[in-house]
């Protein structure tokens, strides 16, 4: 495996009616790195947002849909997700705020 940092863990969030409902229970969603396991993205949440106490990391595994351009075939990237609960008492993930 790869040496993933935390910081090289979480790539973007994801914005979504079903994603942004879920912050009300504090379950937020990221695509994560392919290769990075629950630990890894539990540690990198509590790293990255202070004050911030991960309850449970579900993942996700997404291969890459098939795509043809003409007679060229060919997939695109394969996708991680993962949606962190946070716990009762833990602090809320500002980048979330302004949505």
């Amino acid at each position: 495996m790869a040496n993933v940092q935390y910081y090289d863990v979480i790539l973007k969030p994801v914005i979504t009616e079903k994603s942004m409902a879920d912050m009300a229970d504090k379950r937020y969603t990221f695509l994560v790195h392919p290769e990075a396991n629950k630990v890894m993205i539990k540690e990198a949440v509590e790293k990255m947002f202070t004050g911030t106490k991960v309850k449970s990391v579900n993942t996700m595994n997404y291969d890459g849909k098939a795509k043809r351009r003409g007679t060229a075939v060919g997939k695109t990237a394969k996708t991680k997700k993962a949606i962190v609960t946070l716990t009762a008492d833990s602090k809320e993930i500002e980048i979330y705020e302004g949505l």
